[in-house]
């Protein structure tokens, strides 16, 4: 999806390519509506997943802003810092517990993304900044989720996270508005659905799986943005990016890591018939 978004960023704005992926994620998502009723619609928590909606807008506009200014292989690679941003939002507003060795982890895994952006020694041009932003405000999100899929089924936060976003994205794309290319139509209809499946999947796969398990498999996303960005788009990374990739990636799966040990501590015993 994201490869896509960075071809069609030549010739619509990532904004408007904003638009289309609410837009065409929504009509995706409709079928499902059709097994489950609306009802799926009436959620406890409407506030909540409303500001989740247009953090994922803000979000979204930043990284595929970003995608279009990155090499695909360092974008992907800050993105993963998410997941230690989202370690220390839950630490302050969930009061979840941070011991030395997850603050470790967390401090390890932004060395590793200062070795990618290099403040001082590289240019820090506006794609890393909104990249970063991007990171920052999906972490934020993955706290939010924590808190709705308490009250709110996956499928409710996937059908209000689309509805919000591609409203809170009209604005930004008219302001740079082109009607697009049928083929062009087509991709933009890919990517939306593309990242609807994701969306249901990831989501999914975190409320039935261990943490441990399904976390690292996301980092498979650095080995195909480095295939993607060297046969298409002739961008290669250089050793601060690996560097600075090992330390995130190594940081985030310990911290993964230690959350599906501390889900199975918390966890009651079995309780066995007599």
């Amino acid at each position: 999806m994201h490869s896509l978004v960075r071809y069609l960023s030549d010739s619509l704005h990532p904004f408007e390519i904003s638009f289309f992926r609410g837009l065409f994620g929504l009509i995706a998502v409709m079928p499902l509506l059709l097994g489950v009723g609306t009802n799926v619609l009436k959620a406890r928590n409407t506030g909540l997943l409303t500001l989740r909606g247009i953090l994922t807008a803000i979000s979204m506009l930043c990284w595929f802003y970003g995608l279009s200014l990155v090499p695909i292989a360092d974008a992907t690679a800050l993105s993963f810092t998410n997941i230690l941003f989202a370690t220390v939002g839950a630490s302050l507003f969930l009061g979840e517990t941070m011991r030395l060795r997850r603050w470790s982890a967390v401090v390890l895994g932004f060395l590793g993304m200062l070795f990618i952006v290099r403040p001082g020694f590289a240019e820090l041009n506006v794609g890393i900044v909104v990249v970063l932003c991007s990171a920052v405000i999906w972490g934020g999100n993955n706290v939010l989720v924590k808190k709705i899929s308490r009250t709110d089924s996956t499928l409710t936060i996937v059908v209000w996270t689309a509805s919000v976003l591609t409203l809170a994205t009209v604005i930004p794309a008219i302001s740079v508005w082109r009607w697009p290319s049928g083929t062009e139509l087509l991709l933009l209809a890919l990517i939306g659905t593309l990242g609807t499946i994701g969306h249901i999947a990831w989501t999914y796969a975190l409320k039935t799986a261990d943490a441990t398990v399904i976390i690292p498999t996301d980092f498979t996303r650095l080995i195909w943005a480095v295939g993607i960005g060297f046969f298409f788009f002739a961008e290669l990374p250089n050793h601060w990016t690996w560097l600075g990739s090992a330390l995130i990636i190594g940081s985030t799966a310990y911290i993964g890591y230690r959350e599906g040990q501390l889900a199975r501590d918390r966890s009651p015993p079995a309780s066995v018939d007599s």
